[in-house]
């Protein structure tokens, strides 16, 4: 049935050009999507969303793209909406080290986004690979959750190379341990329940620790060496982010918060992408999976007021085209929304909700329109060959994030139901 009865001009164009794939078993042979390899060209960063976390339908076609990706397009790095710190113990694994059951105590803290599958994937690929596939974390330490990630390795190598130094991080590491969560939505609430004498120590140590780390590190390199010094900063990074963020989301909430100052997660979200890349062979090619609202091109508004910039527009920023953002949707079926619970393991409850049928305007109701199942719509052909009007909003979860869809996605692949993980529900 359409989803509405007014001539809608962009469905006319799906329906002449996107491509009709045949399955979502992400082993069996991937034929229909070669011609996934023109849509992409040259692009050096490939990144696959979602419209929700916790979609069995998105987790096997993500898993199908990146074995095409990896099997016939030559990409060698899988990076994830994963802490940066915690995606080192991640690629050991993948490339063989400890045993098979190892994976599941590293991610027995972690949100269940669907990392696991990819990586058990990855560690057989790699046993028998001429060139291994990598994983590398980008995300702030446990989604925001807490610091501690990120600190407890920087106390360590500061106990070999700066002792003088390790006070500071400990201490930050103590104030960090009195609101960590599993999330931030978890840690963030606990975190304003802090004295502001207490938030404003945090962010003291942690500047003053960003600052001195960039001040002396030749003398840190000359004790150590570039690649473990580069690692830390990174580190140190993370966690003056995560906590702006807390910040951030206080002010948002309490109505009081800056303009698009919810970014400081997507912006070193992407600049760990970029860092990554630089220490890759040349001419290496990323696979990239974090939710549509990372990795989108354009800045993210709810309500007319712009709450931040994603990830993808600054990786465009940096790379051009050589940056492909792919959104993942559905037109019918079920979503997980999440809504804050303090109780809850995570901070957020799960709600396996049913989706109501795709509103006019959206790019759910174009391919609804044009009557497609599982298919993928090359939208920067659309661009070039001028299809207007185009979308003006793309399903979030239960909602609508309203944004120009032809400009924000590259390419958008819609599977024709989704369905809520099993597990996740609360």
């Amino acid at each position: 049935m359409p989803a509405s009865s007014h001539p809608n001009p962009f469905a006319g164009w799906l329906r002449r050009q996107a491509v009709p794939l045949t399955h979502l078993d992400p082993e069996a042979p991937l034929d229909d999507l070669k011609p996934v390899r023109d849509i992409l060209g040259d692009a050096r960063v490939v990144a696959i969303g979602e419209n929700s976390h916790f979609i069995n339908e998105f987790s096997l076609m993500r898993r199908r793209i990146l074995r095409f990706l990896v099997e016939h397009c030559g990409f060698t790095v899988l990076a994830f909406e994963y802490g940066f710190s915690e995606g080192f113990p991640l690629d050991a694994w993948a490339q063989g080290e400890g045993t098979d059951d190892d994976l599941s105590a590293h991610l027995a803290e972690a949100i269940p986004v669907g990392v696991d599958e990819p990586l058990r994937w990855m560690r057989r690929h790699n046993a028998t690979a001429g060139v291994p596939v990598r994983f590398a974390g980008i995300d702030i330490p446990a989604a925001g959750g807490s610091l501690l990630p990120a600190l407890a390795p920087v106390a360590d190598y500061l106990r070999e190379i700066d002792p003088e130094t390790l006070p500071a991080v400990q201490a930050a590491m103590r104030m960090a341990e009195s609101f960590a969560g599993a999330s931030a939505a978890s840690a963030a609430p606990a975190w304003t329940r802090l004295a502001t004498a207490e938030q404003d120590a945090l962010s003291a140590v942690l500047m003053r620790l960003l600052i001195r780390f960039r001040a002396v590190e030749a003398l840190y390199v000359s004790r150590g060496d570039q690649h473990s010094y580069d690692i830390a900063l990174r580190r140190i990074e993370a966690a003056c982010h995560a906590d702006y963020g807390f910040r951030a989301m206080a002010g948002l909430y309490a109505g009081n918060g800056l303009t698009a100052d919810t970014s400081a997660r997507d912006v070193y979200m992407a600049g760990s992408v970029l860092w990554h890349l630089e220490r890759l062979e040349p001419g290496a090619r990323i696979v990239l999976a974090a939710h549509n609202a990372h990795l989108q091109k354009v800045p993210i508004s709810f309500n007319g007021h712009l709450t931040g910039l994603p990830m993808g527009q600054h990786l465009q920023r940096a790379l051009g085209d050589e940056y492909f953002a792919l959104g993942l949707t559905s037109t019918t079926g079920h979503t997980a929304d999440m809504r804050p619970d303090e109780n809850a393991r995570f901070g957020f409850a799960i709600d396996n909700t049913a989706l109501e049928a795709p509103e006019p305007g959206s790019v759910e109701a174009a391919f609804a329109d044009a009557g497609l199942g599982l298919s993928i719509a090359d939208l920067r052909r659309a661009r070039r060959e001028a299809v207007a009007p185009g979308p003006d909003r793309i399903r979030i979860q239960g909602a609508y994030l309203h944004t120009p869809v032809l400009d924000a996605f590259d390419g958008i692949l819609s599977t024709p139901t989704s369905t809520v993980a099993d597990g996740v529900e609360s």
